[in-house]
């Protein structure tokens, strides 16, 4: 009986939903590493395929995505140091959504030269280029949304919650962004 009060108590101060928080941000630092890893694996082990891929980027526009989802993630921090000024909360969060929106035009863009210069090519390597920037684009759409709702409607929580896994995302492609275009 005393273990379900310790439980019902940390929902309703929301420290059951931080440990859950923190599982669902290190699942996907866990998910984005093994894809990473075996990213690099690839490229020391297929050379050939390594230096076309890398003929078919963009580091520019990577660059670009760089700075809009840190300016994102600098919106997203401004918004839960307002605490409760409920319109520069929502600002920010909405202007991080926007940021976050973007970066996944211009990603858009950047597949569509790729696409259009043969950088299939590469084989399995461009496939993976495709998995891991692909499955982090859905993160990011996926998070503006969430941060369009969360600023809809925003509870102290909510922002919070937002925020630590949208700077998560951020977190995932500042360690990208070297790994894929710059090395």
């Amino acid at each position: 009986m005393d273990d379900m009060r310790t439980a019902i108590a940390e929902t309703e101060s929301g420290e059951g939903d931080c440990l859950l928080l923190w599982i669902l941000v290190w699942s996907e630092l866990a998910a984005f590493g093994t894809l990473l890893v075996a990213f690099m694996v690839l490229t020391l082990v297929d050379v050939g395929n390594a230096s076309l891929l890398r003929a078919h980027l963009h580091p520019g526009l990577a660059a670009l995505n760089t700075v809009l989802l840190v300016l994102s993630g600098w919106q997203a921090a401004l918004a839960v140091r307002r605490g409760a000024d409920l319109s520069g909360v929502r600002r920010s969060l909405v202007l991080a959504g926007l940021l976050g929106l973007v970066f996944a035009a211009v990603k858009l863009t950047e597949y569509g030269i790729e696409v259009r210069s043969g950088i299939g090519a590469a084989g399995t390597l461009a496939e993976l280029y495709f998995l891991v920037t692909g499955f982090h684009l859905l993160h990011v759409v996926f998070g503006a949304v969430v941060l369009f709702l969360v600023a809809w409607r925003p509870s102290r929580g909510n922002v919070v919650m937002i925020a630590t896994l949208w700077h998560a995302i951020d977190l995932v492609w500042l360690v990208m962004f070297p790994i894929v275009y710059l090395t």
